[in-house]
């Protein structure tokens, strides 16, 4: 009876492949943003004769050979992936596949295939997830009373993000919060958060917002409130900004009443100057010159006419000469 029992034994760890107990160190579940880069990677936790590292891609349908690497032939990878996948490894016992840039095709589970002398194949598994995060946009509305402001929060990601609104002062603290979320037409979701932030006393304020997806980045973003810059509830400015508006009215209207004085003492001297001098507004003065043109064709004709005509005699004379 015992010598049956050692028999079926025997017979049980001969039908265990060899090398079973040699494992294969890799992460179950590798997150990755979309559009960025993606690393899946194997390693052996003993040092094993490998003969090819062989990477597959889990399909409903089974599994499709991605990348293989032999010392013989080296690296091959698929190609229509060599644009987007490189294939990397170290001494036979180290190996990974990094995608560039991927995208929501490359999501699924990946198996890592070690070929090895004398142990087979030694198999470990893989899954890619990839996440989006877009935001997160931190809005501050007007404020319902001089010590409360109105703050909200949104972000859009595959999977669903946490929104959470933080401040920086410790004597402030957030009220009355509300989270809504809106399914996408993209899978993705947009969360925004909203609250009521309470013990406004400062000039300033600093408010954060914090936005995340599960075992992926988080951003984070800031904004500082100013207390210059708020109303009061009757949508009147408060009377700090009124004293700045009203004293900025004031100097506008000095200087456009200062221009306007200006204009009106340039045109009243110009009125008066014109009026002093009527006649040389009208007619233009003549010079000595012009004067001399006009008078003395004048009168070198009266001369010429004294030289024409020849003088009178008196009756006398002539009478005298015949006599004798």
């Amino acid at each position: 009876m015992f010598g049956a029992s050692v028999t079926c034994l025997y017979v049980l760890l001969e039908l265990i492949p060899k090398g079973a107990s040699v494992t294969i160190q890799t992460e179950q579940a590798v997150m990755a943003a979309a559009g960025g880069p993606a690393s899946l990677t194997c390693q052996l936790t003993e040092h094993d004769d490998v003969l090819q590292i062989t990477w597959q891609k889990i399909l409903p349908d089974g599994e499709k050979d991605l990348a293989t690497y032999t010392r013989r032939f080296g690296a091959r990878v698929r190609p229509e992936l060599k644009d987007n996948m490189d294939f990397q490894y170290e001494e036979l016992q180290n190996c990974s596949v990094v995608i560039r840039e991927a995208t929501g095709e490359d999501e699924g589970c990946y198996r890592c295939v070690f070929n090895t002398y004398g142990k087979g194949a030694l198999i470990g598994t893989t899954c890619l997830k990839l996440y989006e995060l877009h935001g997160p946009v931190l809005h501050i509305r007007e404020p319902w009373s001089p010590e409360e402001s109105e703050v909200s929060c949104s972000a859009t990601g595959r999977p669903a993000p946490t929104v959470t609104l933080i401040v920086t002062q410790q004597h402030l603290s957030f009220s009355q919060h509300n989270t809504t979320r809106v399914h996408n037409n993209n899978n993705t979701v947009t969360v925004t958060t909203t609250a009521v932030l309470s013990g406004l006393h400062g000039n300033s304020t600093q408010v954060g917002c914090v936005a995340g997806v599960a075992s992926g980045a988080q951003i984070q973003v800031f904004q500082r409130i100013y207390e210059e810059k708020r109303t009061s509830d009757d949508g009147f400015l408060n009377p700090e900004s009124l004293r700045s508006f009203l004293t900025w009215t004031a100097v506008l209207w000095m200087i456009a009443l200062f221009c306007m004085l200006a204009v009106i003492g340039y045109l009243q001297h110009k009125l008066k100057h014109s009026s002093r001098n009527p006649e040389r507004t009208k007619t233009p003065r003549q010079t000595t010159r012009d004067s001399q043109q006009v008078t003395t064709p004048l009168i070198h004709h009266v001369n010429e006419i004294k030289q024409r005509t020849p003088a009178k005699t008196r009756p006398e004379s002539s009478v005298s000469k015949q006599l004798f």
